[in-house]
């Protein structure tokens, strides 16, 4: 038990000692594309889409996110489903063309390993557009392993800047004695700290520029249901 504390610790020290900087400059970079009437979009699939839930609807992370998030990229329908889908050329250029990304939007993609077709395609279709590329993860996962796009690039060969989940190949980081597979898979726990990282980097260089940061707040204290009401009509995606 005290080894997932270790390596939990472990693993967030090094995210802030090695990817602080563009942490810092992708909240900056969002708080910007919003000031400018530009827009920001979350995506991933698999276990990755839960980057899209950790700053999307919940309290305290900026209310203008756009998650793209459809039911073929999550889990809750069929636990493999996404596992195939994610593998499928031609899916992203749908999604990127129904959610009307353009030019100058931040399109921000979590893949682990970087080598399945939707993150990268997903990535390409952003180029296409203009659009700024920011890719979380797994840096040395993703170089040992091949693409599995007809380009032979992966997500970091794509992006505008790519941000290090930190992990081990394989995701998971402890190996017991009796097994041959290994546990506890940090980039859930990667990906926490670095959405609400970027979301406090957001939010402070809002305020730097004289903005009035919108942020959803707790439905479970008493009052508040009618300051999400109002910033889900305002920023929830209508088309």
């Amino acid at each position: 038990m005290n080894k997932v504390f270790e390596i939990g610790i472990e693993i967030i020290q090094r995210i802030q000692e090695t990817q602080s900087e563009k942490l810092e400059e992708v909240g900056k970079r969002i708080a910007h594309a919003h000031m400018n009437g530009n827009k920001f979009f979350v995506t991933g699939s698999g276990h990755s889409h839960t980057l899209a839930e950790e700053l999307y609807g919940r309290a305290g992370v900026i209310a203008f996110t756009i998650p793209i998030m459809t039911s073929e990229l999550m889990i809750n329908e069929h636990p493999t489903k996404s596992s195939y889908i994610e593998r499928l050329p031609g899916y992203a250029a749908i999604l990127a063309e129904l959610y009307h990304i353009q030019e100058n939007d931040i399109v921000m993609i979590a893949s682990n390993s970087g080598r399945n077709a939707y993150p990268i395609e997903m990535a390409i279709e952003a180029k296409k557009r203009n659009a700024f590329v920011v890719a979380i993860t797994n840096i040395d996962h993703s170089k040992k392993t091949t693409s599995r796009h007809a380009s032979n690039k992966k997500l970091m060969d794509i992006a505008d800047i790519v941000i290090d989940n930190c992990g081990v190949i394989g995701d998971s980081a402890i190996k017991l004695d009796g097994m041959n597979a290994t546990i506890c898979p940090t980039s859930s726990m990667a990906n926490a700290f670095i959405a609400q990282a970027i979301n406090v980097a957001c939010v402070e260089e809002l305020l730097r520029n004289g903005q009035n940061p919108e942020v959803f707040v707790s439905l479970n204290c008493d009052g508040n249901e009618d300051v999400n009401d109002i910033l889900f009509k305002k920023y929830t995606r209508l088309y």
